[in-house]
């Protein structure tokens, strides 16, 4: 008989390989009580598939990475970067992985262990869950019935009928989260029915009677424009549709809603109306910004002399509007000292006028002035 080590040297790389790999199934086999049916495996070894998982042990530790075994000839490959702590990874180490690739480059099936502990850990909260529990999810696919995912081992579907009330289609929900209700559960099948429309309702009550609760005249609240029509828009306020009319948009005149906003865009605006009995609120984004009437008659000082011209002739006084948009009341009283005198035998229609400021309500935003000279 020849001797091993003869043998050993006598053989290529990869039968040395081979050879060892064989050497450690047959060792940490016996260390673990089991009998390896290297034929029966072999049977099962062609239906591996990528998202399987499977019980396996290190037979071989790389730099790069461990060889894992999972049964059969075939041993997979586990990249050390799917492993959270790969450095405290033991030969002889047992625990799950799930197969992420068919076969690289050397030939063996690439595995994670972080993947499978995820999915063990997705498992475990599942079987928490209760009917009416709510949970996150992100949809993987859909048919004719409605949206489907995993949870670990659970399947979860979401039938049509309680797919979100945002979407219509339901191919634009796959991939994104959504939060749903569980509305049936079976544990012994893994399976798991749950609504997201009716989750959606509850939030949306909530937040609606927290709305009224808290919404008055001359409030300031952030809105999102939902739909843009030529004579207004829906602005969405706490899941709440409010109202805001073209002529609210500007102090300027516009011909379009969509001069000002662009559906999908936030802005802030001013409550200036509230229905509780019919759930209207009106709102007004001009309201926000002083109007060119107030910023002309800030910009007046008491006591000042200004020219202005005389744009209406009333029972008692004039309104004369001066050179910066301003506009205020020359009363008969403050016209002339003369009693009995009318204020058209004093002022002319059209006619230009040297005024003071004797005072001004901002708030009202109203002026009075006091003749000074007639040009």
């Amino acid at each position: 008989m020849e001797d091993k080590k003869f043998v050993d040297k006598s053989m290529d790389k990869n039968e040395q390989n081979k050879q060892t790999l064989q050497d450690k199934k047959q060792e940490y086999g016996k260390a673990g009580d089991e009998k390896f049916d290297l034929e029966a495996i072999e049977k099962t070894f062609a239906s591996y598939k990528k998202g399987q998982m499977f019980d396996g042990v290190v037979v071989i530790k790389r730099d790069d990475g461990a060889i894992f075994n999972i049964g059969g000839k075939n041993d997979a490959f586990l990249p050390r970067e799917e492993v959270e702590n790969y450095d405290n990874i033991l030969i002889g180490d047992r625990f799950k992985v799930v197969i992420t690739k068919s076969k690289n480059e050397e030939g063996l099936i690439e595995v994670s262990k972080d993947l499978a502990d995820n999915q063990i850990l997705q498992s475990q909260n599942a079987s928490r869950l209760k009917l009416g529990s709510t949970f996150s999810f992100v949809p993987s696919g859909y048919d004719e019935n409605g949206l489907t995912s995993k949870m670990g081992e659970y399947q979860i579907f979401i039938p049509n009928s309680e797919v979100s009330l945002t979407y219509y289609d339901k191919r634009k929900c796959v991939g994104k989260q959504f939060d749903a209700v569980v509305t049936e559960i079976d544990k012994e099948n893994k399976k798991i029915v749950a609504s997201v429309r009716l989750l959606e309702e509850q939030i949306k009550k909530t937040n609606e009677e927290l709305f009224w609760n808290s919404i008055f005249i001359n409030k300031i609240v952030k809105g999102k424009v939902k739909k843009i029509m030529p004579y207004g828009a829906f602005i969405e306020v706490g899941g709440v549709d409010c109202f805001l009319h073209i002529s609210n948009m500007s102090y300027q005149h516009i011909s379009s809603p969509e001069q000002v906003l662009k559906i999908g865009e936030e802005y802030t605006f001013k409550v200036i109306e509230v229905d509780r009995e019919n759930k209207k609120v009106a709102l007004s984004l001009k309201a926000l910004t002083d109007s060119p009437k107030l910023s002309a008659i800030k910009q007046l000082e008491i006591g000042q002399i200004y020219t202005g011209e005389v744009v209406k002739i009333l029972k008692f006084g004039a309104i004369v509007k001066l050179e910066n948009g301003a506009s205020g009341l020359l009363h008969i009283k403050n016209a002339t000292d003369e009693n009995n005198r009318q204020i058209y035998e004093i002022v002319k229609l059209d006619q230009k006028v040297k005024v003071q400021v004797i005072d001004k309500n901002i708030d009202e935003e109203k002026v009075s002035f006091k003749l000074i000279e007639v040009l």
